[in-house]
């Protein structure tokens, strides 16, 4: 049997409701710190030392939390669709919410990579510390996306949208480029829905459904509207 396939485009807001802190809830502070100061490749040159702190503990952070209904409700379609999911978010909860096709555009907290290079990259569960080495010779960190980085997964990701029978984005602001254009590539005719407890102002979009509620409420509102598909 042929199935549908839907693409999901998830953010932040997704993991937020499994405690897990977003930047964009305070004014570009994460967890207290300025994202300029560890999200960023400046940031790195300045202090590499507090950037690889500041990621070994949102690693603690990760491991500590787990998947939320909304995690589990969209792993749950792939009984009835070919889920892919787009993740702009480093956690794993979608995999261990038993998402089996999970492309994360912004990198991977239990990955990381030598300074001097992308590819490869390496599993990392726990800290990283200064002096630790890349076979190539490079400073180990994380093997994440920071802002003024190019975004290498966004082809594949665009791809992806492009082929969508149904495309459905989950707990992210849509306001965020490269990842809010992925909408751009998929076509008009294609059923979207969008949400989120705060949904912006969008520009008139043919067929899309706004759910403006939190990603687990949302998400069990989407599964009975797709059934009705």
């Amino acid at each position: 049997m042929h199935l549908k396939k839907l693409v999901v485009l998830t953010g932040a807001g997704i993991s937020a409701e499994s405690g897990l802190k977003t930047f964009r809830d305070s004014d570009g502070l994460w967890e207290g710190y300025d994202v300029t100061e560890v999200a960023s490749p400046e940031g790195w040159k300045r202090n590499p030392a507090l950037v690889l702190d500041f990621y070994n503990m949102r690693r603690k952070d990760v491991a500590r939390a787990h998947p939320n209904a909304a995690h589990l409700g969209l792993a749950a379609l792939e009984e009835d669709f070919d889920v892919s999911v787009i993740t702009q978010n480093i956690d794993d909860l979608h995999e261990r919410a038993g998402s089996t096709k999970v492309l994360h555009l912004h990198g991977e907290i239990f990955k990381m990579r030598s300074e001097r290079s992308f590819k490869p990259s390496f599993e990392v569960r726990g800290d990283i510390y200064m002096g630790d080495s890349a076979p190539d010779g490079g400073q180990l960190r994380p093997d994440i996306v920071w802002f003024g980085e190019a975004v290498p997964m966004i082809e594949p990701a665009a791809r992806l949208a492009a082929q969508a029978d149904i495309f459905v984005v989950v707990g992210t602001s849509m306001l965020v480029y490269p990842a809010a254009g992925l909408i751009e590539y998929v076509a008009d005719t294609v059923p979207k829905y969008i949400i989120d407890k705060s949904i912006p102002q969008l520009r008139r979009m043919a067929n899309l459904v706004a759910i403006e509620k939190p990603a687990t409420e949302g998400v069990q509102e989407l599964r009975g509207l797709l059934r009705r598909l």
